[in-house]
């Protein structure tokens, strides 16, 4: 049978439990869905149901959940590390890392095992181009990107991208999926790098960066300037630690390559940072300290 764009989708798939991937299972858990959760082995898997269960726990710590929730959303996951169990899902998102190699054989894997050929393939690609994962696929006119925002239980915008094969079925679908079920905004993006938000994000990023590898302001006082003068909500450098800084730089560099616009390039420092493995948040150490 051939999906309508009222389909409902119950049976969700998430690949790969890293910072995004492990927030999408939640929303979706929480919303009261079948959710399958894959990583790439034993180890990964442990660590993936480990963030879901932390974050669910905060949750229940700071008011936002009950117990009852927070244990209903627990009995709705699993996890796997064998990319076959996904068959019966209906809609699968894939958050691996941001490396168009890894995305595009997870891609595939998943075009064979899914058995409904109406099934929907989405990816939470921060920056490449959809219809290069597309492509890899038999079913071209099933996937989509849907772009979440960190961190996914709190971050309510998602960013959903057609390519020029998606049908008109399939993006009402994810779509309806995103803002009915999940709750989200929805903004319909285009299918080129940065997408609506991290064309303009990104830029902006990584000027903090290049002013404070200049000696122009302190890393507090950038963060300070744009929180207490322009009122964001979290200051660049900050924001940059929780994003991760490889995150980043494969973001600008995806940028720079489609656009070869200055303000898209990676900075020295930003570089540097990164090949020290001094990622932000998950390192201990970007440009502030972190516990351990």
């Amino acid at each position: 049978m051939t999906a309508t764009n009222n389909s409902t989708v119950s049976r969700v798939g998430v690949v790969g439990c890293g910072l995004m991937g492990s927030g999408i299972a939640e929303v979706c858990a929480r919303a009261g869905l079948d959710v399958l959760v894959g990583e790439v082995g034993p180890d990964a898997v442990a660590a993936g149901r480990a963030r879901v269960t932390a974050s669910l726990e905060r949750g229940v710590r700071s008011g936002k959940l009950t117990e009852q929730d927070r244990d209903a959303a627990v009995a709705r996951l699993r996890f796997t590390h064998d990319l076959g169990d996904f068959a019966d899902r209906e809609l699968v998102v894939e958050a691996v890392a941001e490396r168009r190699e890894v995305k595009t054989a997870t891609f595939a894997a998943l075009d064979k095992y899914l058995d409904s050929p109406d099934a929907i393939i989405a990816t939470n690609t921060s920056s490449l181009p959809v219809i290069d994962l597309a492509v890899t696929t038999g079913r071209a006119t099933h996937v989509v990107g849907m772009h979440f925002f960190n961190p996914v239980p709190v971050q309510r915008l998602v960013e959903v991208i057609p390519t020029q094969l998606s049908s008109a079925a399939t993006v009402e679908r994810a779509s309806a999926f995103a803002s009915d079920t999940l709750g989200k905004t929805v903004v319909r993006a285009p299918d080129r790098s940065g997408f609506v938000v991290n064309a303009l994000l990104v830029p902006y990023l990584l000027s903090a960066i290049r002013m404070l590898e200049s000696g122009v302001a302190s890393a507090e006082d950038i963060d300070n300037g744009m929180v207490l003068g322009c009122a964001h909500p979290m200051g660049p450098l900050r924001l940059l630690d929780l994003i991760g800084l490889d995150t980043a730089q494969s973001v600008a560099e995806s940028l720079y390559e489609e656009f070869k616009e200055p303000l898209y390039a990676a900075p020295p420092l930003l570089r540097r940072m990164v090949a020290a493995g001094t990622l932000g948040r998950k390192t201990g150490r970007g440009f502030y300290p972190y516990g351990t």
